[in-house]
């Protein structure tokens, strides 16, 4: 007897649904009928893209050139899965590769997406993590950056330490706005990634996209996509998607607190340390703002420790008009 057969469809579509892995569960497809059938009832799914292949269209006949379509999305699709060499910038995906592979999942309601690497590009040895909600548009997000800097030994809490002329504080200002900035694109171009994904799948009600490196967070909770499925964009900010591979940034208003020196509790010295808490200008209410900026590192120890800290500090409010 098949004990595993004899399962009722439900109790199946359970296990499937803790497996959630989209690549183990395709292959699962191919194992019978039966599963078949139920893999792509499948509602809740880890999608992990780890590489893509870029190429170039060239002006041959027409057959060569449906062939090689046809070729170029088999190859393509196996090579998202396979191990990348280096970190692939989610500038150079296409929203049609995540769309194209969870087309066989018809019921998906908790998506979990992986990337194989980050995207903000700063200077070497600075360290900037990000979470961002968005729903049609950008409706928050909260940025957390420093530089490295040499343990020192101490058992105190965290604490600041001041001393900073008004240059270094000009120049400090800049660089924290080019984090912040560098945060936000990130975080446009993983929204703009999944802009298929969220119009083709109408059950979704959780979709949460992260990278291996463990820099930046994107969530859409169900208002959130609900609010992108029933706006229609207007057109120029359509032609503005497209040319620039990212969603449109809304004019924000930035709640900025900063400090040159932070001494953690472990002995971790953290220089240059900034907190960013971004929202649009037009639902602008610094009412919650810190215990939005807590919730989003509250499972990261030292993140979460320098925000509690940096929370402390004087904060300074900044504007950005729409980009």
């Amino acid at each position: 007897m098949d004990v595993f057969n004899g399962l009722p469809d439900p109790i199946v579509i359970e296990i499937l649904n803790k497996v959630g892995d989209v690549k183990t569960l395709l292959r699962c497809i191919s194992l019978s009928k039966r599963f078949k059938l139920l893999v792509p009832q499948s509602e809740s799914l880890i999608l992990r893209l780890n590489h893509v292949v870029t190429t170039n269209e060239s002006d041959s006949p027409v057959g060569n050139n449906i062939f090689r379509s046809l070729f170029k999305s088999f190859h393509g699709l196996l090579s998202l899965f396979s191990k990348p060499t280096k970190a692939i910038p989610t500038t150079t995906l296409s929203p049609n590769i995540p769309s194209t592979i969870l087309s066989r999942f018809n019921r998906v309601r908790n998506l979990d997406v992986e990337l194989p690497g980050g995207d903000v590009k700063v200077e070497k040895d600075a360290v900037v993590k990000w979470k961002a909600e968005f729903g049609k548009t950008l409706k928050s997000c909260v940025v957390v950056a420093f530089r490295p800097a040499a343990t020192v030994s101490s058992s105190s809490p965290a604490e600041a330490l001041d001393g900073e002329s008004d240059a270094e504080f000009v120049n400090g200002l800049k660089t924290r706005v080019v984090w912040t900035i560098s945060a936000l694109m990130a975080a446009s171009s993983r929204h703009y990634l999944m802009n298929q994904v969220v119009k083709e799948h109408e059950r979704m009600e959780s979709l949460v996209m992260r990278d291996k490196e463990g820099e930046g967070t994107v969530v859409m909770e169900s208002e959130g996509l609900r609010e992108y499925r029933n706006t229609v964009a207007r057109e120029e900010d359509v032609e503005r998607v497209e040319r620039n591979r990212r969603s449109v940034v809304p004019s924000v208003k930035m709640s900025m607190r900063h400090a040159p020196s932070l001494k953690l509790k472990n002995g971790i010295c953290l220089e240059s340390a900034m907190l960013v808490i971004v929202s649009p200008s037009e639902e602008y209410s610094d009412v919650g703002d810190e215990e939005m900026a807590t919730e989003a590192f509250a499972r990261d120890c030292m993140y979460g420790e320098a925000v509690v800290a940096l929370l402390k500090r004087k904060k300074n409010n900044l504007e950005m008009n729409s980009f």
